[in-house]
């Protein structure tokens, strides 16, 4: 074999390598059946795999909170979130994420409206442990990408309801809620901000799911 064709297989091997290093990369919710369906539901299950911590499974409430439920699913479908880290974190409260900025500051290319009482929407969630819900600024139609998930009842912290869009709640994975707030929210400042990224739990991936207790 000449020189040539020597250096042509080492390219060929070299290339199937790198091409299996990123190819067979298995994904943390390699065992879900990916729902893709573009049927509209009551319900909608989301797995959110984090790392180090392992996998929260959510359920979504659209009859409470529709744009907010299409919002987070179409987010979810385009893999906004994968990557991204848990940068808000207080204990007896909530973890908070979803922000491609890390700090607060960012989200989504669109906002939303609020679907909760004060904003004139009829949601009856509560602000119970394992609910996930919207954060947003001071402006009641400011929430894009950011959410938070309660780790407690929020009656003792700052009465939550009807004031953000609570939509779903966790059914699987709250030992994951409580291992990434034990283990983070000792970073956090007074108000749970974890400013170095690097201290910060980060979502692997997320996929909106077909859940075997489907409603």
């Amino acid at each position: 074999m000449n020189t040539f064709k020597k250096l042509t297989a080492l390219v060929l091997v070299i290339a199937a390598l790198l091409g299996c290093l990123v190819g067979c990369k298995k994904s943390p919710l390699k065992d879900y059946e990916i729902d893709e369906s573009t049927e509209e539901k009551d319900y909608y299950y989301v797995a959110m795999a984090v790392k180090n911590h392992g996998i929260i499974i959510v359920e979504l409430d659209r009859r409470s909170a529709p744009i907010t439920v299409d919002n987070f699913v179409k987010l979810v479908r385009e893999g906004f979130y994968d990557g991204l880290t848990f940068h808000r974190v207080i204990e007896g409260f909530m973890i908070q994420g979803g922000d491609p900025n890390a700090d607060g500051t960012g989200g989504s290319d669109e906002n939303i409206f609020g679907e909760f009482l004060y904003n004139g929407w009829y949601n009856t969630i509560p602000h119970e442990r394992g609910v996930i819900s919207m954060a947003r600024s001071d402006d009641y139609d400011s929430a894009s990408s950011q959410f938070f998930i309660c780790n407690a009842s929020t009656a003792n912290v700052g009465n939550l309801d009807f004031r953000y869009a609570a939509f779903g709640h966790v059914v699987e994975g709250m030992d994951v809620v409580d291992s990434i707030t034990s283990a983070t929210a000792k970073y956090g400042d007074s108000n749970g901000m974890i400013e170095k990224k690097n201290k910060q739990a980060v979502i692997t991936e997320m996929k909106v799911i077909i859940y075997n207790n489907n409603k």
